[in-house]
């Protein structure tokens, strides 16, 4: 029976991340479940699913950079940004050209400001935004700074108004935002009809697994493709801990320098992946040398 790891999932269109988890939930028979990144209803692709311990480890994702194929509709603008939405204005895209088209997609690179949609999950005064938004009431979005690793268009088509582009971001970044603002620039509006995660971190499509083929195997044929934690943890450096500090380490005690040995140095997040003899048991932070436990996570 399986109790611990992670599976890529391969999330289909139509379906919330919560569909996914609940389903995965009642096929595994384990209540300690969860993903590592909220994909939209309409959004396709990656989504790592932690089962049992795993879940532990969720909040070390968040520096994992998410990278998506996403389809624009020039000349259409709808509440929620996308093809689901109501329609709220439409414009002519016949003088854009592919020059422009280029030319706005180089600003989407590095540090940006973009305010989130309406019709999103982000809870503000403890209320989600799309609950406002069907209330009809106004609310105060404040816009945030995200990450994005250049937009590479990928597909011109002006006879149609469409474009396709990939792009990698940080966490909390609206594919919607980018695609609204990217409608601006050009002068004649744009929304989503398509979304497509590709990457999330460790996880790739080309090892995604189809829903429901997931649901589909047998236990032996799903522990198969389950995903080890200290595998994808890739923003976390890793230190090799001497044998005698083990059980220590496991009862939340720290160790001196005498104690461990430093394997890879630290990544984008401030921590390491604990090993003893090759196994994973944590992670620990180190201050002023010494190494801290901060997550026990046992093999047994």
């Amino acid at each position: 029976m399986i109790k611990d790891g992670i599976l890529n999932i391969n999330k289909p269109s139509g379906m919330t991340s919560h569909d996914v988890v609940s389903k995965l939930r009642r096929r595994l028979g384990i209540k300690r479940i969860g993903h590592t990144g909220t994909l939209d209803p309409m959004a396709s692709g990656v989504l790592p699913v932690c089962i049992g311990k795993a879940t532990r480890i969720i909040e070390y994702y968040d520096a994992d950079l998410k990278s998506y194929h996403a389809v624009m509709k020039l000349g259409t603008v709808t509440d929620s940004m996308d093809s689901t939405g109501n329609v709220i204005s439409t414009c002519s895209y016949e003088s854009i050209t592919e020059e422009n088209v280029i030319s706005a997609a180089a600003a989407f690179d590095g540090y940006v400001t973009q305010t989130p949609p309406i019709y999103s999950a982000l809870k503000v005064d403890g209320k989600r935004l799309y609950e406002y938004a069907r209330e009809g009431k106004s609310v105060d979005i404040k816009s945030r700074e995200v990450y994005l690793e250049g937009m590479k268009v990928t597909s011109i088509d002006l006879s149609e108004g469409v474009i396709e582009f990939d792009i990698s971001c940080s966490k909390g970044t609206y594919i919607r935002s980018i695609i609204d603002d990217m409608g601006k620039a050009l002068g004649c509006g744009a929304m989503m009809t398509a979304l497509e995660r590709t990457r999330s971190g460790y996880f790739g499509l080309e090892d995604a697994l189809w829903l429901e083929d997931a649901l589909s195997m047998d236990d032996e044929e799903l522990e198969s493709h389950i995903i080890q934690p200290a595998d994808s943890l890739v923003n976390l450096g890793a230190v090799e801990l001497a044998p005698a500090r083990l059980k220590a380490f496991c009862n939340g005690m720290s160790s001196h320098q005498k104690g461990y040995r430093i394997t890879k140095k630290e990544g984008k997040l401030p921590g390491y992946r604990v090993y003893c003899k090759g196994e994973f048991y944590g992670i620990a932070v180190i201050e002023e040398g010494e190494l801290i436990p901060e997550k026990v996570i046992v093999n047994n």
